[in-house]
């Protein structure tokens, strides 16, 4: 069972100057799929924030923890560095996977730096900040969520390998 923590990282929809779309259709897609949200928040642009957030969700015993938005170049966009900050280790796959099936609908898509990795037994995973790209990111990793979960937790990973042939 997925319980998921949903993390819109957004300086204006924190201070209330934007609305935040894409945490909520994250949180759709995930309830839609069959998990449950266990933990939301919203916060700024800021590492320290960021990083507090995550492990917020780890401790809401969030097994998967997802960030939308600050995965880009700007001087802003740092989720990446605060994920990394909390992260026994990184999962590159997964981001790789991302990157991949965005780079199918655009070329800005390798402007993303995006990570993956495991907080003990979580997986987070950064994702873009449109509610687009959101949608499109989980069509791919929603199928392996599972799977990873059962891994982190020890598990044989046996029921994911079964399903996750074609």
């Amino acid at each position: 069972m997925i319980r998921a923590g949903v993390i819109t990282v957004s300086t204006k929809g924190a201070l209330g100057k934007r609305v935040d779309e894409s945490g909520p259709a994250m949180h759709e897609m995930l309830v839609t799929a069959g998990h449950s949200v266990v933990h939301q928040a919203l916060v700024p642009d800021e590492v320290e924030a960021i990083a507090t957030a995550i492990l917020a969700a780890v401790h809401a015993r969030a097994n998967v923890v997802l960030t939308t938005g600050g995965t880009g170049l700007s001087p802003n966009d740092v989720t990446p560095e605060a994920t990394r900050r909390v992260i026994d280790r990184e999962i590159p796959g997964i981001a790789e996977a991302l990157r991949a099936r965005s780079l199918e609908k655009t070329a800005h898509a390798m402007l993303s730096r995006g990570v993956a990795g495991a907080v003990g037994a979580s997986l987070v995973v950064n994702l873009p900040g449109s509610p687009r790209a959101v949608r499109e990111s989980l069509e791919v990793l929603l199928p392996v969520l599972e799977h990873a979960v059962e891994l982190l937790a020890g598990e044989s990973g046996e029921r994911g390998h079964a399903t996750g042939r074609r």
